[in-house]
């Protein structure tokens, strides 16, 4: 039943994801300030110091360590939170990896910026790819009021009995973070109602000794690696019944793996993910405007790989632009890996057309999708598959 309470107020991303966490009820908080996502920690902060929110709020000397006190928290049972970005991410690495395979659901707001070297504080999807075979589950964001729900669904996707995984809300830096939306919030008795308490089946207990993270030989280590994978794969269900039930709630149609944005009868379609989806729905509408047939596929989840949607999504289209803001060193954008592996085997597959566009912040706009969309139709006419991704906007004179 659709939420007859929501609360409109015009707040900073980085407010807004605060407030998801608080209505979370997480016992255990840690944190550690990283550019540019110090401001959740310190709203958080302020919440627990003013009595608002009943949690425990640890105070860390590095993020390995912040990672480390909610993979302990979420083991011996407690609703466990986070946040960090670009190089803090990195250094959570190794913590993470463990935490997936002992099957810990903690939540973790990867807010994205580029890595080093040179240092930059501006946003692109590097840090979240370095952790995307780790085993934690990565959702992509929009806008403030997708990052807020999607926060509210991430705790109860991650303690999902059938999943049990950590899960990664990632945000651009920035753009996201630090800009200001109207948002509309659900009052706290809904969200109890959407999220209850976290009730985990197995957990430290010294009256039930259980061991986390042995040691494994041959015989038993890639069973536990395919566990891990097997959850993903069976909770891509579990996880559309969820976002199918937040939008029952708030009204807002964030459901499902990928979202489809005038693709109908589409010969184009751009495939995004996070704040860039934005930009494009704009361009592609328009294109549209013009008589261009164009689209977008923004993915909302990219692990689990939502490979069966997007292929389904990408029948009978022409040409698929991948925009891809990382880079597989040597090779190319992990979407664009990730989706010419599925292709295979595809009858009359689409034009893949591989881009690397906005590392380090590098801006694209309209005009970058116009110009684009112009090459992919160049690419349609001849029917040229290109087996080299592009680099958009590549400053070739300082190189």
């Amino acid at each position: 039943m659709r939420s007859n309470k929501l609360i409109e107020r015009v707040v900073e991303g980085s407010e807004a994801v605060a407030l998801a966490v608080k209505a979370c009820r997480p016992e255990v908080i840690s944190s550690f300030p990283i550019s540019p996502q110090t401001h959740i920690v310190e709203a958080l902060a302020r919440m627990v110091a003013e009595g608002d929110l009943a949690s425990e709020y640890v105070a860390v000397d590095s993020e390995f360590s912040a990672a480390s006190v909610i993979s302990g928290a979420s083991a011996a049972g407690s609703r466990a939170y986070t946040a960090s970005t670009s190089q803090g991410l990195l250094l959570m690495t190794e913590v993470i990896y463990a935490s997936a395979g002992m099957r810990l659901p903690f939540v973790l707001t990867g807010v994205n910026r580029a890595i080093s070297a040179p240092i930059s504080i501006q946003p692109d999807n590097q840090d979240a790819m370095s952790l995307r075979d780790s085993g934690i589950l990565q959702f992509y964001v929009e806008s403030c009021q997708e990052a807020y729900d999607m926060h509210l669904a991430a705790f109860k996707i991650a303690e999902d009995p059938g999943i049990c995984l950590p899960v990664m809300i990632c945000m651009d830096g920035w753009i996201l973070t630090h800009s200001y939306e109207r948002v509309k919030f659900l009052a706290q008795s809904e969200v109890d109602s959407f999220l209850p308490s976290f009730k985990p089946k197995n957990f430290l207990d010294v009256e039930n000794p259980k061991s986390w993270g042995p040691i494994a030989d041959e015989d038993l280590y890639m069973e536990f690696r395919f566990s891990v994978h097997d959850a993903m794969e069976k909770g891509k269900k579990r996880i559309n019944e969820v976002l199918s039930e937040l939008h029952e709630l708030t009204g807002r149609d964030h459901g499902g793996l990928i979202e489809k944005y005038r693709t109908e009868g589409a010969d184009i379609v751009f495939v995004a993910m996070g704040s860039i989806a934005g930009t494009t729905k704009d361009a592609v509408d328009d294109l549209i405007s013009e008589g261009k047939s164009a689209g977008l596929i923004k993915l909302r989840c990219f692990r689990p790989f939502p490979y069966e949607e997007l292929i389904d999504a990408l029948r009978g289209i022409k040409a698929a632009v991948i925009l891809d803001s990382n880079i597989s060193m040597s090779s190319e954008g992990a979407i664009s890996l990730d989706l010419k592996s599925k292709l295979y085997g595809m009858p009359d597959p689409p034009i893949v057309f591989s881009v690397i566009a906005g590392l380090g912040g590098k801006v694209v706009n309209k005009n970058t999708i116009y110009e684009l969309f112009n090459k992919a139709e160049k690419m349609c006419h001849s029917k040229v598959h290109p087996s080299e991704s592009y680099w958009m906007d590549l400053n070739h004179s300082v190189l």
